[in-house]
Order: C-alpha cells, then structure tokens, then sequence
C-alpha cells in the first residue's frame, strides 16, 4: 500500500495536524481523504516524490541467480541453453 500526503486546504481553520501535514498508508483503490481525520475540516492530496529502488550497478549473471532467475546462453539461432 502507497503513502498519501495529505495537507489543509485552509491553513487557518486547520487543527496542528493537517495544517502542517501528515502521511496516511492507504490501498490504491480507495477515494482519496476529503476531510481531516482529526478536525474534519477539508483537506487536499500532495504531489510527492516517488520511492524508486536504486540500482548501482548492472545484474551480473551471479545476481540473478542469486535472485532465481534461470540464465539463459544463446547457442544457436533460436537455441538457447540454461548455464
């Protein structure tokens, strides 16, 4: 499950919550929070960064054996074989 930022839309009627903002894990397929959990005043979705794994470096073939890919070797042409 994702995490959603959320922040007030009047940063004035807000409670101490939702005018500085907050995180809520929620599923994909739920509407997107309307009003504060805590005060009930309206409340807005941010645009935040996305979590991305980073990769360094290249799979080598010990990696992604590792992993349990099976590697395969081109032979031939249309033939491969498992190393």
């Amino acid at each position: 499950m994702p995490f959603y930022e959320y922040v007030a839309v009047d940063l004035e009627k807000g409670c101490r919550i939702c005018v500085k903002g907050f995180e809520l894990r929620r599923p994909i397929d739920r509407p997107a929070l309307e009003n504060c959990l805590l005060c009930k005043q309206p409340v807005k979705k941010k645009i935040t960064r996305v979590n991305t794994p980073k990769i360094t470096k290249p799979l080598s073939v010990s990696d992604a054996k590792k992993a349990g890919f099976t590697v395969l070797e081109k032979r031939d042409e249309g033939v491969y074989e498992r190393q």
